[in-house]
């Protein structure tokens, strides 16, 4: 069953493209591998977004009536559904029009945003919210009952008129998207305080602290993120405060100078690259406190 004209081999040309190049997958849920996207994309259930990023919003239906739940919840039409031909339980999967990145700060309010419009489709869905988003039933499977029912790829505010943004309740915090949001928030306040400590030291020193407060608040959660998450959220905590605490940044300044002279000639390397900035902000910085 096909809706809008839509050509079933399109949809599963551009799903494979948006594939992770090396998803998890498997046939049997419990038993997972990670394996190219050629093998993957034969799997029943396969990692559908990028480590990351957020190209699919992709909610979990525990009832045999589980295909229809947008439309008795008024919901658009979703990208497509995947369903088990045995208890009508099924994915309802959401193409976003821009995916999003997860772990870059300054793409924090935004993340924010689409982790209340997942949770607000997520309630009117009656979605289970124990599902971790990881793995899909495998839209291109012959095994689930698929319906692809439109190839129009949603923007953010056109989803959010679909629901309430309220809050995230103590629960949405510690799942799906609410997790990235909760692991930052709590990192990032950590951060501010905690860059004091490490005043002097080597961005990488810092890094790795920061990269285990942020292992140890994910272990908190139920369904804990994938270590590439965590890592990649942590460097940019970790870079973002060190280019704004001016002590460090000054105190760089500083040591790049000391080994200039030390080496009788301007300092070696590329400085930006350890503060985490383009070589032109770099020499900026330089420019104006050489005129203050």
């Amino acid at each position: 069953m096909q809706h809008n004209n839509v050509n079933k081999s399109d949809f599963r040309s551009n799903f494979y493209q948006n594939l992770p190049h090396k998803p998890y997958c498997t046939d049997e849920l419990g038993y997972t591998f990670i394996n190219p996207k050629p093998i993957a994309i034969k799997k029943r259930y396969l990692q559908h977004n990028p480590p990351c990023m957020v190209v699919y919003l992709v909610f979990d239906i525990d009832r045999s009536d589980a295909v229809m739940a947008w439309f008795d919840a008024g919901l658009p039409l979703p990208t497509w559904t995947a369903q088990n031909p045995a208890n009508g339980h099924a994915h309802i999967g959401y193409e976003l029009k821009a995916p999003v990145p997860t772990t870059r700060a300054a793409k924090q309010k935004i993340v924010e945003y689409l982790a209340k419009i997942e949770a607000g489709m997520a309630r009117k869905l009656g979605a289970d919210v124990g599902y971790s988003g990881l793995l899909t039933k495998n839209p291109c499977h012959i095994h689930w009952r698929t319906t692809i029912w439109t190839d129009e790829k949603y923007e953010l505010n056109y989803l959010a008129d679909f629901v309430d943004l309220l809050p995230l309740s103590k629960k949405e915090q510690s799942e799906g998207l609410g997790r990235n949001c909760t692991m930052f928030d709590i990192v990032r306040k950590w951060a501010y305080k905690a860059i004091r400590e490490h005043r002097g030291s080597s961005f990488d020193t810092w890094l790795g602290e920061v990269l285990k407060e942020a292992v140890n608040v994910n272990s908190a959660f139920t369904k804990p993120l994938g270590y590439s998450e965590v890592k990649a959220t942590s460097k940019s905590i970790a870079k973002y405060c060190w280019k704004n605490d001016g002590y460090c940044y000054q105190e760089f300044i500083q040591r790049q100078i000391y080994k200039g002279k030390l080496g009788g000639r301007p300092s070696l390397g590329e400085p930006w690259k350890e503060l985490g900035i383009s070589r032109a902000t770099y020499f900026r910085r330089k420019k104006s406190e050489t005129k203050a």
